[in-house]
């Protein structure tokens, strides 16, 4: 139970592969500007204890491993990051107006797929907790 989190209710592992990329696909997120997404994204998760496993920003898109909590939806999170990482790119790097007009510096959407524990472990921990119940009933008739 150690690698697992904890809130008030909940224990729990919630990791997500998440990729994205800007508007065009554009080869623009190097230099100091993919300095400052890296930045603002950090402290974007930050902000919503999203913990960042791992990360990497390419020149055309965003690859990450994150851990979000369960009150928070993939969509919502992504939404959030995607969000306020493009309000504040453009209030760092007032070049970027004239290429992403609008204020709109991510393409829609993303890519995102779960990562955690192997599926074939929990078929097998799902078909035999049954038979594990059991066990564990007939032991607590017995100790009584």
């Amino acid at each position: 139970m150690s690698n697992f989190n904890k809130l008030a209710h909940a224990v729990w592992e919630c990791k997500y592969h998440i990729v994205w990329c800007p508007k065009y696909r554009f080869r623009i997120l190097k230099g100091e500007i993919g300095r400052s997404v890296r930045d603002i994204i950090r402290q974007l998760c930050q902000w919503k204890q999203i913990m960042i496993l791992e990360g990497n920003v390419q020149v055309d898109h965003i690859h990450m491993v994150v851990a979000i909590p369960p009150k928070y939806s993939v969509s919502e999170a992504v939404g959030f990051l995607k969000g306020k990482s493009a309000i504040k790119l453009f209030d760092h790097h007032h070049e970027l107006k004239k290429r992403y007009w609008g204020r709109h510096f991510w393409a829609k959407g993303y890519f995102v797929s779960t990562v955690g524990l192997d599926e074939n472990q929990i078929r097998r921990y799902a078909r035999h907790q049954l038979h594990k119940d059991k066990q564990a009933e007939q032991v607590k008739l017995w100790k009584n």
